[in-house]
């Protein structure tokens, strides 16, 4: 598989809006705007997820500018009892306003409205994040309080054009191994989280209406103490020029080939097959939990599983590096958005 690997520093777009470089990075090396996208600005869609935690409980948050739809939301899980509880603050036609930074590591993230907060701070080497839902579950309030650190020297950074329209793109960084400490109380229980690690998934791009895709997340400590983390993905855009597909170990990205899920499409919760044509992943994903998703609106329609669980195999980094998996706790997600 051809992979584009891009270094040198430019705009993301040209002057018709198309993307200028597809391919991969390691870093934000291309220069996004909101101003320089030619496509209809219904179309352009522009979000921060995070999700921290362990297989007893976790944590996810985002904050999303679609254009007629934005999206202030969090959601707690307690992996062990099978449950989430979650809350979604629906903003209509935001078109821009909650003022997305067009970099990961610069500008910071402040909303409050109807005492809801969603407030994320950038400093030189941690981000400070704060979200409080005064009503989040059946009266409860939910406070979030988390300081993030960063470990890996590298990211995955994709630009990944679409055939049906030179116009859209999707320009994506996955920051994985962060760390993050803190506390989350919900009601009047607080979850103490002290170096639980957790991704940054950074987009901003040009979608067009129906795509699906497959995305897993895994970032670990390695039973000798290394740092290991891994982005997999496929499904959507042309990519021809590069996969999403990375492995960072002890803070250096590795990248991959191809991948494919091996998931059993009538029963979710079966072991996924995690495979590779180069042989260079085998691994098989037992599922824990299912975050499933299901809306039909006029204009959104979302079939989502977000499956939480145990990774075990072997993935080949290098020529001469193998990592072996046992139990490593990620997740493994199969949406599908008509938006």
């Amino acid at each position: 598989m051809k992979q584009t690997l891009v270094t040198k520093t430019d705009n993301l777009l040209d002057e018709f809006g198309h993307l200028k470089h597809p391919g991969y990075a390691h870093q934000l090396v291309l220069k996004y705007s909101r101003k320089q996208v030619k496509a209809s600005k219904i179309r352009i869609k522009e979000w921060d997820y995070y999700f921290f935690g362990n297989d007893q409980y976790g944590i996810s948050f985002a904050i999303a500018d679609n254009s007629y739809m934005g999206l202030i939301g969090a959601t707690f899980f307690d992996f062990q009892k099978g449950l989430k509880y979650d809350n979604k603050k629906i903003l209509l036609f935001p078109f821009g306003k909650l003022k997305m930074p067009n970099d990961s590591m610069v500008g910071d993230i402040n909303y409050t409205a109807n005492k809801v907060k969603f407030k994320v701070k950038l400093k030189e080497k941690t981000r400070e994040i704060f979200i409080h839902f005064p009503n989040f579950y059946k009266k409860k309030p939910l406070t979030i309080t988390l300081e993030v650190h960063y470990t890996n020297k590298d990211s995955l950074v994709i630009m990944t054009p679409f055939k049906e329209d030179p116009k859209a793109f999707y320009y994506n960084q996955k920051i994985n191994n962060l760390i993050a400490s803190g506390e989350v109380i919900f009601g009047e229980e607080t979850y103490q989280f002290s170096n639980e690690q957790g991704v940054l998934d950074w987009g901003r791009g040009v979608w067009t209406k129906d795509n699906t895709w497959y995305w897993s997340s895994l970032s670990t400590i390695l039973k000798d103490g290394s740092s290991f983390g891994f982005n997999l993905g496929y499904g959507f855009g042309d990519l021809s020029s590069a996969s999403e597909n990375m492995a960072f170990y002890q803070g250096k990205a590795y990248k991959l080939n191809d991948v494919d899920f091996g998931l059993n499409k009538e029963d979710i919760l079966k072991p996924w097959n995690f495979t590779s044509k180069d042989k260079a992943i085998k691994m098989t994903f037992t599922p824990l939990y299912d975050n499933r998703t299901d809306i039909n609106l006029v204009f959104l329609k979302q079939d989502a599983h977000q499956v939480f669980g145990y990774f075990d195999g072997y993935l080949q980094i290098s020529k001469d590096k193998k990592i072996k998996l046992e139990k490593a706790f990620g997740f493994a997600e199969k949406v599908r958005n008509v938006w």
